[in-house]
């Protein structure tokens, strides 16, 4: 009777010694590699696997680290940058004949949007009229003297004279072109065309058809989606901690993840709102992301760490039973534990809670473990 209590006081303290050397953080080295068990989980978590299994899965281990890099949250505006925005204004007074783009559509570069009716397109075409025929008269006039020259008739100065007063006018044509080429006169010289410099989309048009319109009026505004860049706000007390080339991450309804970087800080405080600013660059373009819209940018100040929070893969942090667990390498598996997260950047996920400095966990392929886990559940409930 007595060897028989013996037998079973020695069976509980093996499964009471083993429970602790499986358990993260207790008697058993969590950290060594697992070791060859049958594939098997407990209860609570535990997901037991061979070495070879462990190899077999391809499943990415990583060292918990100390700390978490410091985030500091502002509101942001998403704005154009200077070159992938334009103001079409008229470029002299006339009456809009023709309306090509409105609102909303798209524009190449030097894309015609509209025509105008301008008295100032006949005084354009004028001026180029009379500068070629300037030309044309002087260069009759050098070939002559050249004539001359060449025949000892002439003195050389007067060869001389010829081919600067022709300079002069083809210099004056080169002129006139150029003003009825930026103007955008017609090959009739009765209109202007109203063209884009940059391609994009049309943001404003408050040209209306038929209108009369004086020179400078605002008829179009484009903008490139492709040069948009981020503009935040700094209080005082964090303008200096920032610097170009911090990280950060904005947050914007369906995409929480849009990685960018400070590209610019104002040295100096706006004298209305007392804050400076911060222009952020994307890191990639973000369809759908237009000048105007509010979102929340996150910095990262270069060499600030918060002791108290860890950042690891976001591969690492899986969902079972609604909770978010992470899986901690144990002597001979992975045990499931709970974490809280924090924010979510560049494939990143801050642990407020739940993990230790040097605890080895599961990241790429954890999913891995997470079904293993499920599998084993749904077979014990049958």
């Amino acid at each position: 009777m007595n060897r028989k209590r013996l037998t079973v006081a020695i069976g509980a303290a093996v499964l009471i010694f083993a429970a602790i050397a499986f358990w993260p953080g207790g008697s058993g080295d969590q950290h060594d590699d697992a070791t060859d068990h049958p594939n098997a989980t407990a209860s609570e978590g535990l997901v037991l696997l061979t070495s070879e299994q462990l190899r077999a899965s391809e499943i990415g281990i990583e060292a918990v680290g100390s700390g978490s890099a410091v985030e500091l949250v502002f509101p942001a505006t998403v704005s154009s940058s200077p070159t992938a925005s334009a103001r079409i204004d008229a470029r002299a007074s006339g009456v809009v004949r023709r309306v090509e783009k409105t609102l909303g559509d798209h524009v190449k570069a030097s894309e015609t949007l509209a025509h105008l009716e301008s008295a100032d397109a006949a005084g354009f075409a004028a001026q180029v009229s009379a500068a070629q025929a300037r030309v044309g008269e002087l260069s009759a006039l050098f070939e002559r003297e050249q004539r001359l020259y060449n025949a000892n008739v002439t003195a050389r100065q007067d060869l001389e004279a010829a081919r600067a007063n022709l300079q002069v006018a083809q210099a004056e044509l080169s002129r006139a072109r150029s003003a009825s080429t930026a103007a955008g006169v017609s090959r009739d010289g009765r209109s202007l065309a109203v063209t884009s410099p940059i391609a994009g989309r049309v943001t404003a048009a408050p040209i209306v058809l038929g209108s009369f319109v004086n020179a400078g009026e605002e008829l179009y505004r484009v903008v490139d989606p492709r040069g948009i860049q981020i503009e935040v706000a700094l209080p005082p007390s964090d303008a200096a901690r920032i610097q170009p080339g911090d990280e950060a991450a904005l947050e914007m309804a369906g995409n929480r993840d849009i990685g960018a970087r400070v590209r610019s800080v104002t040295p100096s405080l706006d004298p209305e709102s007392r804050s400076a600013t911060a222009i952020l660059m994307l890191t990639k373009p973000i369809p759908g992301l237009q000048p105007g819209a509010f979102l929340q940018a996150r910095i990262r100040p270069s060499g600030e760490i918060d002791e108290s929070r860890t950042t690891i893969p976001e591969s690492a942090v899986q969902t079972i039973d609604g909770k978010e667990m992470v899986f901690v390498q144990t002597r001979g598996g992975f045990q499931a534990r709970p974490v809280v997260t924090g924010s979510r950047s560049a494939g990143q996920v801050t642990i407020v809670s739940g993990l230790q400095p040097n605890w080895r966990i599961a990241t790429s392929n954890a999913f891995l473990l997470k079904a293993e886990l499920e599998k084993d559940s749904a077979s014990h409930g049958h």
